[in-house]
């Protein structure tokens, strides 16, 4: 066999001890009992720890220096050399990973999740903050371990979206700060062009889980290789390309109803599913980055599944679903209650145009604790003090603070701007769609998703992670990632929507 051959072969072995773990944390988060934490603490560190020394293992690293000989003729966007690029960029990355930080992130993440729980049910900052200091000591040893020339942050943003650095994401988010911040006080001067009042009706939850089922297998999840189970916080994971599977909450009410969360973690799903099955079990099986992925749940949730032409397909199946619900409740009226812009202290729950606020909001925090200008004990000041600054509002409470999100129990910092990343990737690359498929509106009206799932499969899915996010947008834009899309399409709905210009 050529060195190709068995390194794929020792990536296979990897790739499956990675989807295992992911299997035992997708099932810690919907059924397992809650004795079992320890247990499952030590299962995810043996095989984050298993999976890691045979990943940088001295073997792998002679197979990768031959492997790269052989593919030194091959066309740069082939499966195998990009598998070889991506593969080698990850080894320097996790060589630099002692194997016992490695364990002990698995192990302290699987801790944290019920801590947060219980500090999150009470709204006590102070229970979880011991939990969060070992979060923020881990992150900084990861920094330290793979190294930057420029920030401590820089090192943790390029794990997670390859090419960018804080420099990078400072500029780009100071550009939407920019215009979000005076067109949310122009949009709250007329507030009350837009009702609300219908989203506070109730329909029972099992109801709404079943629309929002119909709506996801219209759209293009193919529950044959995936399901939708309950969890506390929606999220997607995926164990192969064949079983992707997504979580929902639901409540009685209709603005905290789980349709635009079943959207949202479906768009994720879409994206692993589509991905090419000569991809499977090697690195390249996932989506391009957190950024990238993320993309495409907003682009699914926002410019399509709160968008006009979505609704003028959907509402009257809704209102046939509803049992009489939403009988007398006109479609233009609740395609506006459903972009209504209300600033909010949860950042799952926040409109379209605040959402990237929220992101920015901990993407100061994180910087600010990784370089030690803020304590942890400080981190409830320092998010009421962003909250008035962004979004208007006075001091959140407990739970609706930084307790809200599950994602400071994984002691991994620079995560949480890939949300961003994604709204601004999501318009992007819908303006290209709309210039390859001029009738898109028609096709989402009469319930024809296949010609935007298609492209979107074709042009995005089908690759995973061969190519960083500026290069996979710069090869289907022909630009880099840029703010400007994004803003004007905000621009353009708010405005229109609050009859602003």
């Amino acid at each position: 066999m050529s060195a190709l051959a068995d390194l794929k072969e020792v990536l296979f072995e990897v790739s499956d001890l990675h989807q295992a773990a992911e299997l035992l944390g997708w099932d810690q988060e919907t059924y397992m009992p809650a004795g079992g934490v320890a247990d499952r603490a030590n299962q995810l560190g043996t095989l984050s720890r298993i999976a890691h020394e045979r990943f940088v293992a001295a073997k792998t690293g002679r197979l990768l220096e031959a492997a790269q000989s052989e593919v030194a003729g091959l066309a740069d966007d082939s499966d195998d050399a990009r598998l070889v690029r991506v593969t080698r960029r990850d080894w320097d990355q996790e060589t630099r990973l002692p194997s016992d930080l490695v364990v002990a992130m698995a192990r302290e993440g699987a801790i944290s999740r019920p801590v947060w729980q219980e500090a999150r049910a009470k709204g006590d900052w102070s229970l979880f903050a011991p939990r969060m200091r070992i979060t923020v000591e881990l992150a900084q040893r990861v920094a330290e371990a793979i190294g930057t020339t420029g920030r401590a942050y820089d090192a943790l943003i390029d794990l997670n979206e390859p090419g960018l650095d804080t420099a990078q994401v400072e500029h780009l988010f100071s550009q939407l700060r920019d215009r979000i911040v005076p067109l949310l006080r122009r949009v709250q001067e007329h507030s009350d062009r837009v009702d609300v009042s219908v989203l506070n009706r109730e329909v029972e939850p099992q109801t709404q889980l079943n629309f929002s089922t119909r709506v996801v297998e219209r759209l293009g999840y193919d529950f044959e290789r995936g399901r939708q189970d309950l969890s506390a916080h929606p999220f997607c994971t995926s164990f192969g390309i064949g079983d992707v599977r997504i979580t929902t909450r639901v409540k009685p009410s209709l603005r905290e109803g789980c349709l635009f969360s079943s959207i949202h973690e479906s768009g994720h799903a879409m994206y692993e599913q589509g991905i090419s099955p000569a991809l499977a079990r090697t690195p390249l099986a996932m989506g391009t980055s957190p950024g990238v992925h993320e993309s495409q749940s907003r682009l699914w949730e926002n410019l399509v599944g709160r968008g006009r032409a979505f609704w003028q397909h959907f509402y009257p199946e809704l209102q046939a679903a509803f049992n009489g619900a939403l009988n007398e409740v006109g479609e233009e009226e609740f395609y506006r209650a459903c972009n209504a812009v209300r600033p909010s202290y949860v950042r799952v729950d926040a409109d379209e145009l605040t959402y990237n606020l929220h992101v920015m909001l901990r993407f100061e925090i994180e910087k600010e604790l990784l370089e030690g200008q803020l304590s942890v004990e400080e981190v409830p000041e320092a998010w009421a003090v962003q909250v008035k600054e962004y979004l208007g509002l006075e001091p959140p409470s407990g739970s609706e603070g930084p307790l809200q999100d599950i994602h400071w129990t994984q002691p991994m910092l620079g995560g949480f701007i890939g949300y961003a990343l994604g709204n601004v990737i999501g318009a992007q690359l819908m303006e290209c769609v709309r210039m390859r498929l001029p009738r898109l509106d028609a096709q989402i009206a009469a319930g024809d998703f296949a010609p935007l799932l298609g492209w979107l499969r074709e042009n995005v899915y089908l690759h995973g992670r061969k190519f960083t996010p500026q290069e996979l947008v710069q090869r289907v834009t022909g630009r880099a990632i840029e703010a400007g899309p994004w803003i004007r399409y905000v621009e353009c709905k708010f405005g229109d929507l609050y009859e602003l210009n």
